[in-house]
């Protein structure tokens, strides 16, 4: 039987249809796993190293200045109104002002945005009196500083030894560039009637991969406690009375992780028994810990400063610009593969101790 055009049309569109998914649903070769579970579960980093050497970039570590000497005079009787870093020497204070120079705001080539203040050392303060606080930088500055303190020594069941730096989050931006706020509510994109409220779901979003899972999840569990291990492990219920919503929510969560870290669901999951911890990986409990770093940060050190913060430093909704996971880990499953920068500046180690969180943090 001879085909006629319209045929050989059809069969044409649908090989260049399957063509096409084809080349958009799977990578090229070569790609890479490492075993991050059990033996025979295929609980695997699946990575291609074509994607890795082009996001490298993101993860390089700025050369440290050379150590400064801890003997000599005091900052704290040196500088006036150096409240958090008095302990160091002169020689350490100045060279950890240089890093966080760097790290924060350096001194670019070029004008910089219209109304943008100026880069280097008076982003933060007053070159006519470095002393005052009336550039408010400098104020969460310190509040920043004494942060990453709290984090390095309460929180290493996340961030271990590697610890983390300003630069950690910052990578030379003045605010990190992986931030969020409260979403507004109603969606003013949405039309009326019906269609008015989303439930801040059913849009493809960024936040959860470009799905139509809910957006808002960073609020219900970085900022809030909501419950995030909502599937029952019986056939019946049997007092789960979780809904469709909360567990669209962890799915969101869940999404939110794979991308910040660029890993899949087995880097902490053994998809066999998903609810089961011995049955789990390691980063399954480091990222449990993760979790409630995040929520400390955002309401012990972020939230409290939004009296501080000038209009067009907060979200639509009037509240500070928090972390979550992206902030620090950008696409990859160790923040910047893991480079110990922390070691490279023990001076941030000598800030004014933090309270320990408090125990509901660790819950």
């Amino acid at each position: 039987m001879r085909l006629g055009f319209y045929s050989w049309l059809t069969i044409a569109c649908l090989a260049t249809a399957a063509v096409i998914v084809t080349l958009v649903s799977f990578e090229r070769p070569p790609i890479t796993a490492i075993q991050r579970g059990f033996r025979g579960t295929a609980m695997e980093l699946v990575y291609n190293p074509r994607t890795v050497a082009v996001n490298a970039y993101l993860h390089g570590v700025p050369e440290a200045p050379e150590q400064a000497d801890a003997d000599g005079p005091k900052a704290k009787d040196v500088y006036e109104n150096v409240q958090v870093l008095g302990n160091l020497s002169v020689g350490q204070f100045g060279r950890l002002m240089q890093s966080i120079t760097e790290w924060v705001s350096p001194e670019i080539d070029g004008p910089t945005e219209p109304g943008a203040p100026e880069r280097g050392c008076n982003y933060c303060h007053n070159p006519e009196n470095m002393a005052e606080d009336s550039v408010y930088t400098k104020v969460v500055a310190r509040r920043m500083m004494q942060m990453t303190k709290h984090i390095n020594e309460h929180w290493t069941s996340h961030v271990g030894q590697a610890g983390v730096t300003c630069y950690t989050c910052h990578r030379g931006n003045p605010v990190p560039l992986n931030v969020w706020s409260q979403t507004p509510t109603p969606d003013p994109s949405r039309g009326r009637g019906f269609t008015a409220d989303p439930a801040s779901q059913n849009l493809a979003s960024p936040v959860v991969g470009m799905s139509s899972l809910p957006y808002d999840i960073f609020g219900p569990y970085f900022e809030g406690a909501s419950d995030i291990r909502v599937n029952g492990t019986t056939p019946l219920p049997e007092g789960n009375r979780h809904s469709i919503k909360q567990t669209e929510w962890t799915y969101g969560l869940m999404m939110h992780f794979s991308q910040a870290l660029n890993v899949n669901c087995t880097h902490c999951h053994n998809s066999r028994a998903f609810a089961d911890w011995s049955q789990s990986s390691p980063q399954r409990l480091n990222a449990w810990h993760g979790i409630r770093m995040v929520r400390d940060v955002n309401t012990a050190f972020i939230d409290p400063l939004k009296p501080v913060f000038p209009a067009n430093r907060l979200g639509p909704m009037g509240d500070p610009l928090k972390v979550n996971c992206t902030t620090c880990h950008q696409g990859a499953y160790k923040p910047l593969n893991g480079a110990r920068m922390l070691a490279e500046h023990p001076e941030l180690n000598l800030i004014s101790a933090t309270p320990p969180p408090p125990e509901s943090a660790r819950r």
